[in-house]
């Protein structure tokens, strides 16, 4: 149980050679697993082994009784004071979020809960992750950055429904204020005039929902590496806000606890290949102090309704909970109950 690995993208990592907090180390060799918390914490764990895999699998033990750090009533008022903040100007739109806890059973293989999200509810930046002190596991549908070489592809999300019926005149402009804001933060490293906006608001099925993504390409500049990648992008600009500057110091006065690897980046990087693909850490469980550890969120915009808004944070946990809090051995998962 203890042994390191990762698993993303039907690739099996293991052979742990190497830990650092230092991003330019993935612009030199190896395969590297990658977590960025929110407050900018960052683990590289370079592995030696890397193939094509299943997913592995070990012991899931339901969590204990989940709490929130923010209850409705708090989190209403926080969308409010976000409202207000958007009538005097402060930003145009902002991302609160609230992080959920319950007590870990110390039975529970963090690969099995995994394995049960991958079947339960597939999504396309799945990651699983266990080393020394981080134990998590990711659904996150969103890509905050895909590199191939020069290449930066960039795809936020903004904007959920049950159906795509339910996405609002809302969603679309907070999209498009997203958009912006990721163009903006890739034109600080990319070629001038590379940043192209190839797909603009399309409607994305994942299990329960629907989501408005869009795309935004660059060509980064022959200077820029991965510190200075992740400086002009980070945090992801769909799970802070704009301005993103100021949606930052109103985020940090409106929610209690730290996101951690919520809302950061986690996925891999192959140096040698000049390739990679970073998740936003949506839809992810981490193990932390004893607790598992979960974080939802929505974005608010001057047309947001605040309890729809808390609704909405219901919506985007609901199933994951579902998965997580089913018991099981190795070898079963959601898909076999």
């Amino acid at each position: 149980m203890n042994d390191a690995f990762a698993h993303v993208g039907g690739l099996l990592a293991t052979g742990l050679a190497d830990v650092t907090s230092d991003p330019a180390a993935l612009d030199s060799r190896g395969w590297w697993a990658v977590v960025v918390t929110y407050e900018g914490k960052v683990t590289c764990a370079r592995f030696d082994d890397v193939r094509p895999a299943p997913h592995p699998d070990g012991p899931w033990r339901a969590p204990g009784e989940w709490t929130t750090s923010l209850d409705e009533d708090a989190y209403v008022r926080g969308v409010e004071r976000i409202r207000a903040a958007i009538a005097e100007g402060v930003v145009y739109q902002a991302n609160l979020c609230r992080v959920l806890s319950a007590p870990l059973d110390p039975r529970a293989d963090i690969a099995g809960l995994g394995r049960r999200l991958a079947r339960g509810n597939p999504a396309p930046h799945a990651m699983t992750l266990r080393l020394p002190g981080l134990h998590l596991a990711s659904a996150s549908p969103e890509l905050y950055l895909a590199r191939d070489g020069e290449v930066v592809v960039s795809r936020p999300i903004k904007g959920t429904g049950r159906t795509a019926a339910d996405l609002l005149p809302k969603d679309h402009a907070e999209n498009v204020m997203i958009v912006d804001l990721v163009r903006n933060d890739l034109g600080r490293v990319a070629v001038p005039g590379s940043v192209v906006v190839p797909g603009l608001c399309e409607v994305e099925e994942h299990p329960g929902l629907v989501h408005l993504v869009s795309t935004v390409r660059a060509r980064l500049e022959p200077s820029a590496g991965w510190p200075e990648l992740l400086a002009a992008t980070f945090p992801p600009g769909s799970v802070t806000g704009a301005p993103k500057s100021s949606a930052l110091t109103l985020l940090d006065g409106l929610e209690p606890v730290p996101r951690g690897p919520y809302c950061g980046a986690i996925g891999w990087v192959d140096a040698d290949s000049r390739r990679a693909a970073l998740a936003v850490g949506i839809r992810t469980f981490w193990a932390e102090d004893g607790l598992l550890r979960f974080g939802t969120g929505a974005g608010i915009t001057w047309g947001s309704d605040p309890r729809g808004e808390w609704r909405e944070t219901e919506l985007k946990a609901a199933r994951l909970l579902e998965v997580a809090s089913r018991d099981g051995g190795a070898g079963q998962d959601l898909a076999e109950r």
